[in-house]
């Protein structure tokens, strides 16, 4: 979930203000509080901490308060350990005040670790687990131990997904361990080194990048010294590791809002060109992956979150475009069908980040039944793409607010055509794609956000929104709902149509508002007559469909897409959400309580 950015430099390099601008980019992993510490030329030491967003930070009030210099660790925080306060942001310290620590993930067995250090007498001054890797980090450098083997010997300890970085303030060195939550090093020019979450901590200064693996470690000397490139070890031996520079090509996306309010509403016009990006894939490459998918004996879709909602409506697409049966789960419940899995299984994982918790621990699971991964993924270099025996990228860009929806448009467009590639039909794929993605670039105007405007308004005092829709719209109604609860707030649940009648109608009463998703296909017929049903008991219906029914009162009209449905119809109510939290006090690209990158369990 959080996010670490690190600088190493010489001279008059001014990194806190690399590191900030570095945080201020993956604010999108945590926006409770942030904090930086730097050492000046002098060998100085300077922290800040506040609490919230990172993203209104004045960087020339940051300056002012921790100077320039050559050596900077930040962090920006999504709590785990310890409430939201400017004690429990990071970096954390140990007793003398020497060893920063910024960390990345849940130490399971915290309490286990704790109560030693504290019969030993060490003082803890905040509530986090992060803060005994730099007590422990202190006992053995306090035994003569470099910080290096301390940090490693430190990292062997804990249990759970996490990363780690720890700066010995005195010699500027630095070590970072990763055990299972992304660390990456940025090799930049003249001795300038980089580590962070995430790639976008520093591509603007260099796109040449060096990976550390799980149960490894990078140690970095100095700034005073003149080997400069990073040296790697495992973390359970010990033993040196050789990595290579790889430069990476993705560009990231735009950074800014490019005159939008909002990162959400700028990210979901996107949607005119990443559903075309997105289908821009090397031909043999598709084809390559439809054959794995035909010629596997079982496959498993797999995705969380979002990702879960469109892994669903992609066992649907198989079914009635390929006429294949593959099976759709959730990523945290993926364990669970373990004994399915052999060597001919196909596993196809979904993600934007590519660095959720969840998802991975499902590939482990695949993997240790000899299953072939496949992943769908946005970002290049991230934990899902390395551990994957093939990839496609989603080409849609950058994703900065924490709800998805472009990403989402960009996995549905994908395993739409891989489906018609299963069935020999890549090039009848292609084509309604791309009609669809031109579809979708007249149906975003200002004209249609008003009239989703006009609806926001009527729905704003809502407690509750349904949704509900048939076959490949089920998953979407879920989907749909989830974008109503993180976005607005407003308690959304999304429904098969045919179950209404089996408990959820008990639950509509004069003014509900009801969302339904519909399509011109076989199930047409009976989700207007579901509608029907929520109209008949004084419901208030909102119809996502290619054509007006006099069941709708109010009707939100999309392109009659065909097996493309579930892209179109979730567009309006992306926006929908959009103008709710608008209209409620919401700041859209964060909502409270959730991060983008879910790297905890």
């Amino acid at each position: 979930m959080c996010g670490i950015v690190v600088y190493s430099g010489r001279g008059r390099d001014d990194a806190p203000a690399l590191v900030l601008e570095g945080l201020k980019k993956l604010e999108y992993r945590g926006y409770d509080s942030w904090g930086i510490t730097s050492v000046d030329r002098k060998g100085r030491v300077s922290t800040l901490k506040r609490v919230g967003k990172i993203g209104g930070a004045d960087p020339r009030s940051v300056r002012k308060l921790l100077g320039s210099g050559s050596v900077a660790v930040g962090h920006t925080r999504w709590a785990t350990h310890g409430g939201i306060s400017e004690r429990n942001a990071h970096p954390q310290f140990d007793c003398a005040g020497r060893i920063a620590v910024v960390h990345n993930g849940i130490i399971e067995n915290y309490q286990e670790l704790k109560a030693p250090l504290v019969a030993r007498g060490h003082r803890f001054t905040s509530e986090t687990d992060t803060e005994l890797i730099t007590h422990y980090i202190e006992e053995y450098m306090g035994k003569g131990l470099s910080l290096q083997e301390a940090a490693r010997l430190v990292a062997r300890r804990l249990k759970g997904r996490s990363a780690f970085v720890a700066v010995d303030t005195r010699s500027c060195r630095i070590a970072a361990a990763r055990l299972g939550a992304p660390l990456i090093v940025g090799v930049g020019d003249k001795g300038r080194l980089f580590i962070s979450s995430d790639v976008s901590g520093f591509l603007d200064h260099t796109k040449r990048v060096m990976y550390i693996d799980d149960n490894e470690m990078a140690a970095l000397s100095g700034s005073g010294d003149r080997s400069r490139m990073p040296s790697f070890f495992e973390i359970g031996s010990g033993k040196r590791v050789r990595k290579r520079i790889i430069t990476v090509g993705w560009k990231g996306g735009t950074e800014s809002k490019s005159g939008y309010e909002h990162f959400l509403i700028k990210e979901i016009m996107e949607q005119k060109r990443t559903i075309a990006q997105a289908i821009n894939q090397d031909d043999w490459r598709i084809r390559q992956a439809a054959g794995r998918i035909r010629n596997a004996f079982g496959v498993f879709i797999v995705g969380a979150g979002t990702a879960g909602r469109v892994c669903a409506a992609g066992e649907y697409l198989f079914s009635d475009i390929a006429r294949k049966h593959v099976n759709s789960a959730v990523a945290s419940e993926f364990a669970s069908y373990r004994h399915y899995l052999t060597r001919k299984t196909l596993m196809i994982a979904v993600s934007q980040s590519g660095e959720t918790v969840d998802l991975l621990d499902a590939i482990d699971v695949a993997k240790s039944k000899g299953a072939r991964v496949l992943s769908l993924v946005n970002v290049f270099g991230s934990t899902l793409m390395r551990a994957s025996d093939d990839y496609l990228m989603l080409n849609a860009g950058a994703e900065k607010a924490v709800a998805s929806t472009k990403a989402t448009t960009a996995q549905l467009s994908l395993l739409t055509l891989l489906a018609y590639a299963t069935a020999g039909r890549l090039k009848d794929g292609k084509r309604l794609l791309l009609d669809t993605a031109a579809q979708v670039n007249d149906m975003l105007n200002p004209r249609y956000e008003d009239r989703i405007k006009r609806l926001a308004r009527k729905l704003k005092g809502q407690k509750d929104i349904f949704v509900i829709g048939r076959g490949v719209n089920y998953p979407m109604a879920e989907e749909a709902a989830i974008k109503l609860q993180e976005t607005s707030y407003i308690h959304a649940h999304g429904f098969a149509g045919g179950e209404l009648k089996h408990g959820p109608l008990a639950l509509v009463r004069k003014g509900s508002a009801c969302i339904v998703m519909a399509a011109n296909d076989d199930s047409k017929r009976e989700i207007m007559g579901n509608a029907m049903e929520v109209r008949a008991r004084g419901g208030y219906v909102i119809g996502v469909a290619p054509e007006n029914s006099d069941v709708f009162d109010y009707w939100l009209k999309v392109p009659d897409a065909g097996s493309a449905s579930p892209i179109v119809n979730i567009i309006p109510v992306q926006i929908l959400a959009y103008h709710l939290a608008l209209l409620r006090g919401i700041n859209p690209d964060y909502p409270r309580n959730l991060a983008k990158s879910v790297t905890v369990k």
